[in-house]
């Protein structure tokens, strides 16, 4: 299992998606008294005077990232069966597509589910980090359909 070059990529999904999950910042809203920094559990108010926490409100993301690293493991794991793998890869590759481009979305027009003002907009570390994730899963795509179309050739020839 661990010699096909799909593990590695998974295994790399794995650990970006769990470190995004975990609360690592996405992107942030300054205004000229608060900075409102969105994570996958929800946003929060910091003072931009003395960095003091005003307010927290919960936004599901986690949910999603959660399931999406779920996923990705469960694929990982199907390695005995190609075609569940194949479909679960496909599956992995579409959920994390949606989760991008919700993410981009509400790093563009996040600034509306605050009441403030803002005056900038800061992208943290945890965004990069989504956006590196998603090449490695369409390369486990691909790494997956190239051992089912191996696989495939074998049947034939016996």
């Amino acid at each position: 299992m661990i010699q096909r070059v799909k593990t590695i990529y998974l295994g790399i999904v794995i650990i970006l998606v769990s470190i995004v999950a975990i609360g690592s910042p996405l992107f942030s809203f300054v205004s000229k008294t608060s900075k409102y920094t969105f994570n996958s559990w929800g946003i929060t108010e910091y003072s931009v005077a003395d960095g003091k926490i005003l307010s927290t409100s919960t936004f599901p993301i986690f949910i999603g990232m959660i399931s999406l690293v779920l996923l990705s493991f469960i694929c990982l794991m199907a390695y005995k069966s190609v075609d569940r793998q194949f479909k679960l890869g496909r599956t992995v590759f579409f959920l994390y597509f949606i989760s991008l481009v919700v993410i981009f979305c509400l790093s563009i027009w996040g600034g509306g589910l605050i009441d403030a003002k803002t005056t900038s907009r800061e992208i943290g570390l945890g965004y990069w980090l989504f956006i590196i994730g998603f090449p490695f899963s369409f390369l486990a795509n691909v790494g997956i359909k190239r051992d089912k179309k191996l696989l495939d050739s074998l049947d034939r020839l016996r």
